[in-house]
């Protein structure tokens, strides 16, 4: 692990979303916590946001069309989403493979010890959402793939906009991450 820690270039990132159906219950986002970190990930950085259904179009443009769109827009910005940026040196492959296949009863079939086909309830509520490749990650960062959104943070059984703003880009990668704060709703 030291060596890879002293040549960052070796690193690869990747963006992982754990979906509002796993946020919900803190049992499974805990396990999937564990599971990025017994995989070896390095975590970069980690925020719960509050997506707008605006902020879901927008990240999901690439599916607009397709029958499933409106329903993963709906569910995307029903709740939290715990969003990590993680680090290794296959990142992007390695995520892909412990998240296991998007649907749902294939995952639990094929990959059974994924996390899709340990939690995932449906092919929309499956858990997790990683970029497929790292254009794909690319294309969607530089409007920064987590905002414009909410920070938030659990209190008592509420969620809570942040003071801070999540703004800080990476130094030495081609993308950012960037968060606005919502203003409340009158």
């Amino acid at each position: 692990m030291t060596s890879i820690l002293r040549s960052p270039r070796a690193l690869q990132l990747t963006l992982a979303l754990i979906k509002p159906d796993a946020v919900a219950h803190p049992l499974i986002l805990e396990a999937v916590h564990q599971q990025i970190l017994s995989n070896k990930f390095l975590i970069v950085r980690t925020r719960e946001l509050l997506w707008r259904k605006e902020d879901c179009r927008s990240f999901y443009q690439e599916h607009e069309g397709r029958f499933f769109y409106q329903r993963l827009v709906e569910f995307m910005a029903s709740g939290p989403i715990r969003a990590y940026i993680l680090a290794h040196k296959d990142a992007i492959q390695l995520w892909r493979t412990l998240m296991g296949p998007t649907r749902v009863f294939r995952a639990r079939h094929v990959a059974p010890d994924s996390i899709r086909g340990s939690f995932g309830l449906t092919d929309t509520r499956n858990t997790t959402h990683g970029s497929v490749n790292s254009a794909g990650m690319r294309k969607r960062s530089p409007s920064c793939a987590v905002a414009p959104c909410t920070t938030v943070r659990r209190e008592a059984s509420t969620v809570q906009p942040e003071q801070e703003a999540w703004d800080q880009p990476d130094a030495g990668n081609s993308f950012s991450f960037r968060c606005r704060r919502r203003q409340p709703s009158a």
